[in-house]
């Protein structure tokens, strides 16, 4: 199930094409996927059921992010862009620089036309990449057909296979001329450089013929390859033959807030995305005008040989500035890019808004759902309280506070219960607490909480206003937080009567009271396990004849746990200031120990 940030960015998803970015809770990028309409995909993850891998990849994300490009296809070259740059762990394992293919024309006296996974400075001719795999093989196998050049192993005294079927010029029994090849490869690159028309209307036209022949198999099979032709050689927006590393910046204002997209182009590839989100004081062009002036001052980073900007920038200022051309496309491809850019950065705005609103909403927006709920004024903070013990031995206290519907973990507070001594006494334990904590408030002269809650039922709360009301004279609302008999969170007790106040369970209200219940609880837990830890070590060397208060806090000092002290050796024991006999039993004792445990755990 996906948690309540996950569920709020989902409602936020546009229904265009693009890339995502999933991330674990270090913000690590784990899976990078591509989707012709991002809603529905990235939706999918999270409403419906997976198993194997995919389950496992959904367990750990935390968050994550979109880039929405302008085609399905850009998606494809922009997804294997950022796999290889960010190698994410759920993503397929790709050899360094292995990615969507090229198609290459080799650099040797008789050349080959090949599929290939990156590019080499070897003198070849490469083209792509190219996101769909089979197409470019199919596309590569028409090209051998149409457009020969050696397709054999070379020279060997015979022709080969391939020169019968008309798919090799003949280097495996003769030399074949430079001009021969030079000829081909030309019609290779221009065919791959989308001069695709010609051989477009031949192969419609000899598909037409064959339909009209009956021969439908044959009609299929040149309707597949027209159909790779294009996917293949499909003029993309991302991927050009201009190879200038470029920086593109461009912005989106609204409401005081300005939201950046820089994209870095390297290779003709969009390389890397960055994203910048800020309330702003000045204009969108001075703020814009500052914040590129310092990425690149600041940052240290390598400028680019141009940067391309929206207009009504001060372009020429900040070229002189940073001695790069700064220039503002008008038409093709740069300016569909910072187009692009400007999607960006506004659905990144958009989503920021609408988080916050969520957040609000989920905050003061639940705190005012449950007071309504109770019939109380507005109030802001809450103090909760919960108990915890292991058949009542070594009972302590826990209590946490939210303000505005946020935790406040610098006012939380730990209590080791002093009057209730090995057994579980819930009305004794809450009466000491709450005792405590707002007799101390009162004589500190600090402002009482608006709310108590209590993670327990009637017992709990009656002991709590029983304090208050005819022991410390307070009248502040308490109320308890009952779970159903799955241990979770149902409704609240409140009022003279304890009367069950039902919320709704897909109200902000309802997941704020369980946030509260559930942070207590896990505060109580893991004080009461630290408690008993050093209770249980203290007790354990205690039964060691000639240990006392003294020799024990030296040794739990610099040894931290019981394991460790019985793997020192005495003489480490003894270097502590503790006489060599008693040294020499704590550690017979310990080991002692240790090996009735280990017996005890095979039984």
């Amino acid at each position: 199930m996906a948690s309540e940030h996950l569920e709020h960015k989902l409602a936020l998803l546009p229904d265009k094409p693009g890339c995502y970015l999933m991330k674990n809770i270090n913000d690590q990028i784990i899976y990078v996927g591509k989707a012709k309409n991002l809603k529905n995909r990235v939706r999918s993850y999270f409403k419906s059921s997976h198993t194997g891998k995919v389950a496992k990849m959904v367990s750990e994300v935390a968050d994550f992010e979109t880039i929405v490009t302008s085609t399905n296809k850009e998606s494809f070259l922009l997804e294997i862009t950022l796999i290889q740059k960010h190698q994410p762990y759920f993503n397929i394992k790709l050899k360094k620089g292995t990615g969507y293919p090229y198609i290459k024309i080799t650099n040797e006296r008789d050349p080959q036309i090949k599929i290939v996974s990156k590019i080499k400075k070897d003198g070849g001719y490469y083209f792509g990449p190219y996101p769909n795999v089979y197409a470019a093989e199919e596309t590569m196998h028409f090209i051998q057909k149409v457009y020969p050049l050696r397709r054999c192993n070379g020279y060997q005294g015979r022709p080969c296979l391939y020169y019968h079927m008309g798919q090799c010029l003949g280097a495996c029994f003769k030399e074949v001329p430079k001009s021969d090849y030079e000829e081909q490869i030309k019609k290779i690159k221009s065919f791959l450089s989308g001069n695709t028309a010609t051989v477009k209307r031949q192969l419609t036209k000899k598909m037409q013929l064959a339909a009209e022949n009956m021969e439908f198999e044959r009609a299929a099979e040149i309707r597949d390859q027209l159909h790779y032709i294009e996917v293949t050689v499909e003029k993309q927006k991302i991927i050009s033959n201009d190879k200038t590393p470029r920086d593109l910046f461009n912005f989106y204002m609204d409401k005081g807030w300005l939201s950046i997209q820089i994209f870095f182009i390297r290779q003709a590839r969009l390389m890397k995305r960055e994203k910048r989100l800020f309330p702003i004081v000045d204009t969108a062009v001075e703020e814009m005008t500052s914040f590129i002036l310092q990425f690149y001052n600041r940052r240290n980073n390598i400028l680019p040989r141009e940067i391309l900007l929206p207009k009504g920038l001060p372009n020429k200022e900040i070229s002189e500035i940073l001695g790069v051309p700064v220039r503002t496309p008008v038409r093709g491809e740069k300016r569909d890019l910072l187009a692009m850019a400007h999607e960006n950065a506004q659905l990144s705005l958009d989503e920021k808004f609408r988080l916050l609103e969520m957040d609000q909403s989920k905050t003061t927006g639940a705190m005012k759902e449950i007071t309504d709920a109770l019939g109380l004024p507005e109030g802001h903070r809450i103090e909760a309280f919960d108990h915890s013990h292991i058949q009542g031995a070594d009972p302590v206290s826990a209590m946490v506070v939210f303000i505005n519907g946020e935790p406040a973990k610098n006012f939380y507070r730990k209590y080791k219960l002093k009057t209730v001594i090995n057994h579980a006494d819930e009305a004794a334990s809450t009466r000491e607490v709450i005792r405590r904590r707002y007799s101390r408030l009162l004589k500190e002269n600090k402002p009482m909480p608006d709310m108590i809650f209590m993670d327990g039922g009637e017992i709990q709360m009656d002991a709590a206003k029983d304090i208050l009301e005819n022991e410390l004279g307070l009248d502040i609302p308490v109320v308890g937080m009952v779970k159903n008999d799955k241990h979770q969170t149902a409704d609240l007790l409140f009022g003279d009567d304890d009367h069950h106040i039902d919320l709704n369970p897909r109200s902000q209200g309802f997941y704020l009271v369980q946030r509260i219940q559930d942070e207590v609880h896990r505060f109580a837990i893991t004080f009461h396990r630290r408690v008993h830890t050093k209770h249980s070590l203290s007790s354990r060397l205690d039964e060691i004849k000639g240990v006392g208060p003294r020799t024990r806090t030296k040794l739990l000092k610099k040894y931290g746990s019981i394991t460790k002290i019985a793997q020192a050796s005495v003489d480490e024991i003894h270097s502590l200031g503790i006489n060599r006999p008693t040294a020499q039993l704590i550690k017979v004792s310990l080991q002692k120990n240790a090996e009735v445990a280990k017996g005890s755990s095979h039984d």
